[in-house]
């Protein structure tokens, strides 16, 4: 086997040539292992996947010239041709000839393979020309540079040896300045402790790069208009007056006058501090207008300009203009202006123009095109999730701009879903398909809706917006058939490109369980626990009634549903039906959990979350996410118990409408990382940890606000609701807690062009702690309750369509806290026991 894998790597290797197999890079005889440094190498070995150069071999198995293969395949047999010329026409076997499968196969392993790397000396001189520049760069001036190709003894391969030799690096001795303009310098004197290029430190070009950068920033947020980084540039001055072997230089920062946009000359008078003359803002503005037909208005420091009538209100247009008339200009206050009237979602993007005039002064003009009034959204989605293995989604939206003349945005959207039911329980639901329909109405503000003035705690550069939303939702063979009412008062706004906070002030949810006496068909699991108990009796004639006869071999006479099954239930708690205490406190704990997931729930919450994302862009595979939530329901209509005269239910809860309302406080940690281990190969992990603790008018958290686990993006050795709580096995058909810590690593790797791979292990668990969930097994009682935190490896493959990666992973139960203690580990790693997923993306 190893001998046929090596002869085809070197299949397409000629005789006087190696092919590359590694580069190594040594300063002053250090080796280096920086990737920064290593992409600098002009020739890389063909890649490989765990040692196995998969790809060069997938090239290899490609035919040069698939023609001459065809014809070889004809003429294997002697009749061949003729049987086939009898039974095609000529261009019939011509179109066979050129859509012949090892010319289809051929083109295809080329484009997802690799051709081999042939070691080329002029890329290796190159090589080094680039480590020398490189190290220049850093300050070893004197350096030098030699590779060295290293045969090994396996025929045919090399390696590359790349050796620099730094010498002495300089070092800044002193910096001076010469700056033409007396505004600049005193501007630049005011930063400069912020400077990148000092005194005693090692000569790095990259410095003085961002050290031009940095300066252009601060001049242009300034005051200085016009100011070009070209006009920076730097002087290295020797002291000819020093020994040979002093490694220091004398460094001096120019800052000329504006060069001509003709030439590269200095001309003109120095850089000067502008300010803005006037601000003119062209509300819906046509290229072409004819401006002199224009009404205006003045309105604080803003001269506006319209046609016909004025369709917005003056603030809502000036309290996205960050500059005024006698402001300096600055950079920053340009591009926070594009950012808010971007997000007021009335205008198309602005054009900005600014003229200058006499005595430095600036006339900006902002052009804003308006977006059409009203506009109809519709949307179609192929849909994938825990409960769904697949479904199809719909939506339409009407969208009408600058409602109330403050550039709102009401939204009224209507969406339907259909869905093919998992197959984790065959009878889920009694209908292979679920349904949904839903609706909201949705208001948007872009500025903070609230009585009291909050700018100066939330200025507008921070995009605020206020949302009001009212919506329901109608499901069908979900669950027990659920209506949902829901109303949303929030706030957003975001300091930085990278923070993000959101209030939800009010967050009212009704949810209706439509079908509770359809609980024991839902829940098959729950109801065989019972019928297992009530076994015993179905030979008394006294509970005949209780049971039918269903078509199944090994339990034939069942409890009926719903009224048998919740007569014995009430006939054993009332002690009429005699069981023993661990029958009855079973038989308890199922009413309990039917009570609680057929009751109607009133959800009146509010909650804050912040996120923070250092991702600079879509390419960044080197970042932070974390995300801050926390969550209280039910506190202010608890406060109004004895000013509101509510009813209560048996179990001494207050009554809103008839229904208990929830009361709890929830909070939630999320914490992803990623490192970027080499090219486009990435570690990533994340972290999650969420509590939510129910109290006074509640001794449960409800199942829509509570944690589960596995499933595609969590532990994928386990189907979603499938694991826990605690170490229990998988008691319920929807599992679920109020506690859960969830750990996951996954290493992402490409394997052949699009096609990604990628190992994983998910761990975690979810628990009951402080509710009314009284099996032990289930409960969190402290740290040595982290032995049931479940452990699930695996692989995955993906495949990068670029606007999304469709996900398949396999995991594999590594260990399962629900077995005994002596049979956790690795007793069900096979894949009869693995858990198979299809995801839409990255989990994490």
């Amino acid at each position: 086997m190893l001998t046929m894998v090596g002869c085809n790597t070197l299949k397409k290797v000629g005789d006087d040539e190696l092919l590359l197999t590694k580069n190594s890079i040594f300063a002053d005889d250090k080796k280096i292992k920086s990737d920064d440094i290593r992409s600098l190498i002009a020739q890389k070995p063909n890649s490989s996947l765990l040692g196995y150069p998969l790809r060069l071999n997938l090239y290899n198995l490609a035919k040069e010239n698939p023609d001459s293969s065809f014809q070889s395949w004809l003429h294997r047999k002697e009749k061949r041709e003729k049987r086939l010329n009898n039974l095609l026409s000529q261009k019939q076997v011509n179109r066979l000839r050129e859509s012949f499968m090892v010319k289809g196969a051929s083109d295809f392993l080329k484009r997802i393979g690799e051709a081999p790397v042939i070691i080329d000396t002029a890329q290796a001189q190159k090589s080094v020309d680039r480590l020398k520049a490189y190290y220049n760069s850093k300050g070893y001036f004197n350096r030098t540079g030699t590779y060295n190709i290293v045969q090994k003894k396996r025929k045919k391969r090399a390696e590359i040896e790349y050796k620099i030799n730094l010498q002495k690096p300089f070092f800044i001795d002193t910096v001076q300045k010469n700056i033409s303009s007396p505004e600049l310098d005193s501007i630049y004197n005011s930063s400069t402790e912020q400077s990148l290029v000092n005194t005693g430190e090692q000569f790095d070009l990259a410095n003085f790069n961002s050290e031009r950068e940095r300066l252009t920033t601060l001049f242009r947020n300034s005051g200085v208009y016009n100011f070009q980084e070209s006009s920076i540039n730097y002087d290295i001055l020797r002291d000819t007056t020093r020994l040979a072997d002093d490694q220091s230089m004398n460094v001096q920062l120019n800052i000329q006058k504006p060069r001509n946009a003709d030439d590269n000359n200095s001309a003109g008078e120095p850089y000067r501090i502008h300010r803005f003359k006037k601000v003119n803002i062209y509300a819906d503005y046509l290229i072409g207008e004819d401006k002199d037909s224009l009404k205006s208005i003045e309105h604080e420091n803003y001269t506006i300009y319209y046609n016909g009538e004025l369709k917005y209100k003056p603030e809502a247009l000036t309290d996205a203009i960050f500059f005024e008339k006698d402001s300096i200009y600055r950079d920053l206050d340009r591009i926070r202006t594009y950012r808010q009237i971007t997000n007021l979602n009335t205008f198309k993007y602005p054009s900005i123009i600014d003229s200058l005039v006499e005595n430095n002064k600036l006339i900006s003009s902002i052009y804003l095109t308006p977006r059409p009034k009203f506009s109809l959204n519709l949307d179609f989605d192929v849909t994938h999730s825990n409960i769904h293995q697949i479904g199809t989604a719909f939506s339409a939206t009407v969208i009408t701009r600058n409602v109330f003349g403050g550039a709102e945005t009401l939204n009224i959207s209507a969406r339907g879903s259909i869905g093919l039911l998992n197959d984790r329980n065959p009878s889920l639901a009694n209908g292979t398909f679920t349904s949904e329909l839903g609706g909201d109405v949705n208001i948007t503000f872009p500025r903070i809706w609230f009585p009291l003035n909050t700018e100066k705690i939330i200025p507008h550069y921070m995009l605020p917006q206020s949302r009001f939303l009212v919506g329901t939702n109608f499901q069908k063979n979900i669950g027990l058939d659920k209506q949902s009412f829901n109303t949303i008062l929030s706030y957003n706004w975001n300091p930085s490109n990278s923070l993000r906070n959101n209030i939800e002030l009010i967050n009212v949810e009704f949810v209706r369980n439509v079908n509770p006496d359809n609980f024991y068909n839902q829940y098959q699991n729950t109801f065989a626990r019972l019928d297992n108990i009530a076994d015993q009796f179905q030979d008394d004639p006294q509970y005949a009634s209780f049971y039918e006869t269903v078509d199944n071999v090994d339990d034939p006479l069942q409890l009926n549903i719903p009224t048998g099954a919740n007569s014995f239930v009430q006939g054993v708690l009332n002690d009429e039906i005699p069981v023993n205490q661990e029958e009855r406190n079973n038989i308890n704990s199922i009413e309990e959990r039917r009570q609680r997931l057929t009751e109607n729930n009133l959800i009146f919450a509010s909650n804050y979350s912040f996120s923070k994302n250092s991702k600079v862009d879509i390419n960044d595979n080197d970042f932070y996410q974390l995300r801050v939530k926390l969550e209280s329901a039910g506190n202010l209509l608890s406060l109004l118990d004895g000013i509101v005269p509510y009813n209560k239910n048996d179990n001494d809860q207050l009554l809103v409408f008839g229904v208990p309302f929830s009361q709890y406080f929830k909070t939630e940690f999320d914490f992803i990382r990623h490192w970027e281990v080499s090219n486009s190969k990435v570690l990533a992990f994340r972290s999650f940890l969420g509590l939510a603790i129910p109290y006074g008018n509640s001794e449960s958290i409800p199942f829509v606000r509570s944690y589960f686990a596995g499933g595609s993006n969590d532990n994928r050795a386990w189907r979603a609701y499938e694991l826990g709580p605690g170490r229990t096995n998988n008691i319920n058909d929807f599992n679920e807690a109020n506690l859960k810590l969830a750990l996951n690593f996954e290493y992402r790797f490409p394997i052949a062009g699009d096609v990604k791979g990628a190992f994983f292990a998910d761990a975690g668990n979810i628990w009951n702690v402080f509710d009314n969930e009284d099996n032990p097994d289930a409960i969190f009682s402290g740290f040595d309750s982290l032995a049931d935190i479940a452990l699930g490896t695996g692989f995955g493959l993906r495949y990068d369509f670029t606007y999304f990666v469709f996900r398949l992973d396999v995991g594999f139960k590594t260990y399962n806290p629900a077995e005994e203690t002596s049979k956790r580990w690795f007793r069900q790693y096979n894949f009869k026991n693995a858990g198979f997923n299809i995801g839409i993306n990255y989990p994490f």
